[in-house]
């Protein structure tokens, strides 16, 4: 009884089979399918490769919200060199609160020799290179994002050690943390210090002879400090023309949550607009030599992720290749076929044509004369 409804099973079972087997007697083969398979192999390979390194490779998704975090504080991260000697020049943040950051709470004041030497002119000449790249080639950015923390750094590599150079710059570097609101970062003559309308710097006691704000940007960023992440105005360098003058920097920060398969970090991208003009206030241009980096933090925040291809995604877009090429050759070997058929057999009737045979009575037979077989020997 088992063994009959075993039977019956199997019966059904091959009833309901899609894939019926052709005995290999009722198969013939020939050389125009044969190089037909091997072209549609040869694809299916190659197709299969390239889809495989789509597999492997990841995208940047972005994507918007408004940002409700107005609590905070931002960090500001500043590493900057003026052509002047660091008693004659200070650093703060007077946010639109009125709220005044000293200097004296993150940065570093450090004597230097303001020329590079020939190393740093190298790793300068690189990192300005990378941003002209960079404003023409957007899409770069994805690939900075995806290799932060394990590419190499991005800070200016320490000066050989030379005793005949004394210093005639200030490298001011550090971090601040600032209301999270408009503010303004400034570097100008003279010590800040407090006052009741906000805050004035102590510049009556150096020349104006003295003045010279030329500088070099070696790195400025808002938020975490990452590693390999090249931002905007990394690698500037301005140069002054004049004593008063004045350097105007309009920064739009933008809060950014960046999450990719190597980190998981909240930072901020920012975009900048530069100005410069010299002080004359005969000519009617007035304010303050010095440079000033007025920021504004957008209300917008970037989520950048890491994307990955799904395995069974890349498992469909497999069986569509092989099934598509297969169907697709199938089809355009036996339309080959058809047509080569056709073409060879107009040839042979018309290499067969019958001829005209003259009858006694005056008519012609268009029929083939029949072989004989004397004919024949």
């Amino acid at each position: 009884m088992r063994r009959l409804n075993r039977k019956k099973t199997l019966n059904l079972m091959k009833e309901l089979d899609a894939f019926p087997k052709v005995p290999e007697s009722y198969v013939e083969t020939s050389a125009s399918g044969g190089t037909v398979s091997l072209i549609a192999f040869t694809t299916i390979a190659f197709l299969t490769v390239m889809e495989f390194m789509v597999y492997r490779d990841t995208w940047m998704k972005y994507e918007y919200e408004v940002d409700k975090d107005f609590t905070s504080k931002l960090r500001i991260n500043i590493d900057i060199t003026v052509a002047m000697r660091c008693q004659y020049v200070g650093a703060d943040v007077l946010d639109l609160a009125e709220t005044m950051v000293a200097s004296a709470d993150g940065l570093i004041y450090e004597p230097v020799v303001f020329d590079l030497s020939p190393q740093q002119k190298e790793w300068q000449r690189m990192l300005q290179l990378i941003q002209s790249r960079l404003q023409e080639e957007h899409s770069l950015q994805d690939v900075i994002f995806k290799s932060a923390f394990k590419s190499a750094s991005t800070a200016l590599p320490p000066r050989e050690v030379n005793s005949f150079q004394s210093p005639d710059a200030c490298r001011i570097h550090g971090h601040l943390y600032v209301n999270k609101v408009a503010g303004n970062f400034h570097i100008t003559v003279g010590k800040a210090i407090p006052h009741p309308r906000g805050h004035a710097h102590l510049a009556a006691l150096v020349s104006h002879e003295s003045y010279n704000f030329s500088h070099r940007i070696d790195h400025l960023s808002f938020g975490e400090l990452i590693p390999g992440i090249i931002n905007p105005l990394d690698g500037t360098e301005k140069i002054a023309a004049d004593h008063n003058q004045m350097f105007q920097y309009f920064i739009t920060v933008v809060p950014t949550k960046l999450h990719t398969y190597k980190i998981s970090a909240e930072t901020h991208q920012f975009s900048v607009t530069e100005r410069e003009r010299v002080i004359n206030h005969a000519a009617g241009s007035h304010g303050v030599s010095g440079i000033f980096m007025k920021y504004d933090i957008s209300s917008l925040m970037v989520t950048v992720t890491e994307e990955h291809m799904p395995f069974w995604q890349f498992l469909v877009r497999l069986c569509g290749i092989i099934g598509g090429i297969f169907s697709t050759t199938g089809i355009l070997h036996g339309f080959g076929g058809f047509v080569a058929e056709v073409v060879f057999c107009r040839f042979r009737l018309g290499s067969h044509r019958p001829t005209s045979v003259p009858l006694p009575d005056g008519h012609t037979s268009n029929h083939l004369p029949l072989t004989t077989d004397n004919s024949m020997h």
